[in-house]
């Protein structure tokens, strides 16, 4: 089984200590690439950097996820479009709206939205976005950018039905991470996610967020990593009804095609 983890915050410090082995026991279990997320001013240059130093198995983004948005300057964008120009960087965001939260303003929030979206409109790269409790602004700022985007991906979806057929009717791709183990908060994915395509189909960590609740036995740290990506596939592809090779086969095949990925060394 090889796999590809589409989401993973590679540059949290809390990766400081040990960074070399978590990308050992990814390999070790099947996770053959990762694409490191870029979510503010400050660690999207660290996923570019470490992309550099791992070719070929650590890809980037680079963006500045709605949390940050009050950072959102001009000199930002100069310097997300900088980045946007490496080959190692594969998609702009993370970028979205998240309205759960509100850890910066709703209106700054829209505006450095925008602003990446151009910027995925201006290079053509695909979008890592980020929804939350934004449905409606969200699919009301990317429709002003109809016609001008390349793929798109919903990453970490926890959404509804509603969102869920929304997205996949505007042929967006869709990353499901271990919410879907979680029986308080993502018990309605595990019906939801027989109507993704397989080949709208992405699966990520998240990490070191969204350590799956099922997971045994768990980390004494509670700290997730790439590693458990197939325990995540394994749910999925029997919430799917499908073998979990047949699972790691297609969004493999899907994330390599989306993101434009060499193949595999």
């Amino acid at each position: 089984m090889t796999l590809i983890d589409i989401g993973a915050n590679l540059t949290h410090d809390s990766f400081d200590r040990d960074r070399d082995a978590v990308l050992e026991r990814a390999r070790a279990a099947g996770v053959a690439r990762m694409v490191v997320t870029g979510a503010s001013r400050e660690h999207s240059p660290k996923a570019l950097a470490l992309a550099q130093a791992h070719p070929g198995v650590l890809f980037a983004t680079a963006g500045v996820h709605p949390h940050h948005a009050a950072e959102y300057t001009e000199e930002c964008d100069a310097e997300l479009r900088a980045l946007a120009a490496h080959p190692e960087v594969v998609a702009v965001g993370e970028c979205g709206l998240d309205y759960f939260r509100d850890f910066s303003p709703r209106p700054a929030q829209r505006r450095a939205f925008e602003r990446q979206l151009q910027i995925a409109a201006d290079t053509g790269k695909p979008l890592f976005l980020h929804q939350r409790d934004a449905h409606a602004d969200f699919l009301a700022i990317m429709r002003a950018f109809d016609g001008r985007l390349g793929p798109a991906v919903v990453h970490c979806f926890t959404g509804t039905r509603e969102e869920l057929f929304a997205y996949l009717d505007r042929d967006w791709h869709i990353g499901i991470t271990g919410w879907l183990c979680d029986e308080r908060r993502g018990a309605h994915l595990r019906e939801l996610v027989r109507h993704i395509p397989a080949d709208r189909l992405m699966v990520e960590t998240d990490a070191p967020y969204l350590l799956p609740r099922t997971l045994s036995p768990m980390p004494k740290d509670r700290r997730n990593e790439p590693a458990f990506l197939p325990h995540i596939v394994a749910e999925l592809a029997r919430d799917r009804g499908e073998d979990p090779a047949a699972t790691a086969a297609t969004t493999t095949a899907t994330a390599t095609a989306f993101f434009r990925l060499p193949p595999a060394a």
